[in-house]
């Protein structure tokens, strides 16, 4: 565990990186893509790293075009993470909104929010990723539904694939682990239960030797799988941990 007051320069460090992205975001959205893109990404690395977390990126997603990006999912730290590898509109729930810094950062992001215990708005929600994906953006996924803890995963849900293939748009799978210098494999990051945002952020702040792999697997063309269940399968797959039990989450981004 780090020290109490490397720990508070940690959590500062990532409070300041927060306010930074938020007063630039109206400017930075004024520019183009091709300049834009890596500014986010780099500003994304930042975030991660200003909480103490080596980030090691494996691998490529497409730069442009309409692409479903989805991954496992452990902590709010998947977030920077997968727009380090391709900024993108993120599905997120409705309450995200009233989180501290990170809700108006999110919102102001284009993010497309979903009211999870409404399913009769899925379909729609459906309808305005495939409208997305069709004008060339990329929209990050957690078809998992919540947060694992990194020694277990869940299963992929179907519907969000719908909108791949309703818009004729590849799959970018993600595979994502948190580990330590010596190879273990760390639930610091975990994000999980009735941890609060800032107690999360605490205990990343805290730890010490934390590793973030992000692992970007082959890309699932468009075609490849012939309906929503085999391609919910095929991404799942691509990134398995494998099955097992225990400390599910209910972050539910």
């Amino acid at each position: 565990m780090a020290t109490v007051p490397r720990a508070v320069l940690r959590l500062a460090a990532v409070m300041v990186t927060l306010l930074v992205g938020i007063a630039l975001t109206p400017a930075v959205a004024r520019i183009s893509t091709v300049r834009r893109d890596p500014i986010i990404r780099a500003w994304c690395r930042t975030v991660v790293r200003a909480a103490g977390v080596r980030v090691r990126i494996t691998g490529d997603a497409p730069p442009t075009g309409g692409l479903l990006l989805v991954a496992n999912h452990i902590s709010w730290l998947d977030i920077p993470l997968l727009a380090a590898v391709r900024p993108g509109r993120m599905l997120a729930k409705a309450e995200i909104r009233q989180w501290p810094l990170a809700g108006p950062l999110t919102a102001r992001s284009g993010a497309l929010f979903i009211e999870r215990d409404r399913l009769r708005a899925l379909p729609r929600t459906v309808a305005r990723i495939a409208d997305t994906l069709r004008d060339g953006a990329a929209v990050v996924v957690f078809p998992e539904g919540s947060t694992w803890c990194g020694r277990a995963q869940g299963h992929f849900r179907r519907a969000v694939f719908q909108a791949a293939l309703d818009a004729g748009v590849p799959v970018q799978p993600v595979r994502l682990h948190y580990g330590l210098d010596d190879g273990g494999v760390s639930t610091a990051p975990a994000f999980v239960g009735s941890d609060s945002l800032l107690t999360s952020v605490w205990r990343v702040a805290s730890a010490r030797g934390l590793v973030a792999e992000v692992r970007v697997r082959p890309v699932l063309a468009p075609g490849s799988a012939p309906d929503r269940r085999a391609l919910a399968r095929a991404a799942e797959t691509a990134t398995g941990l494998g099955r097992g039990a225990n400390m599910r989450g209910g972050a539910h981004f």
